[in-house]
């Protein structure tokens, strides 16, 4: 699985979430992007995001002061 780097530190809701699914339109299925974002209301919206789109959170996590999601694109 390729996996692509996404930084949203310092973006606020929705531009996180924007951000990712532009990137993962343009990607093809199996291939992942990492983002990194430190909304708080990222907590929610990526998993949200995901459930609704169909794509797969792979894997949360904290970076320093921030939110790491894995989300790989399915489909």
């Amino acid at each position: 699985m390729k996996i692509h780097d996404l930084d949203a530190l310092g973006l606020l809701c929705p531009l996180p979430v924007l951000k990712l699914r532009k990137r993962l339109a343009a990607l093809p299925a199996g291939e992942a992007i990492r983002l990194l974002a430190d909304d708080p209301a990222a907590i929610v919206d990526v998993p949200h995001f995901c459930a609704e789109s169909g794509h797969e959170l792979v894997e949360t996590g904290a970076v320093g002061g921030a939110q790491s999601y894995l989300v790989r694109k399915v489909g």
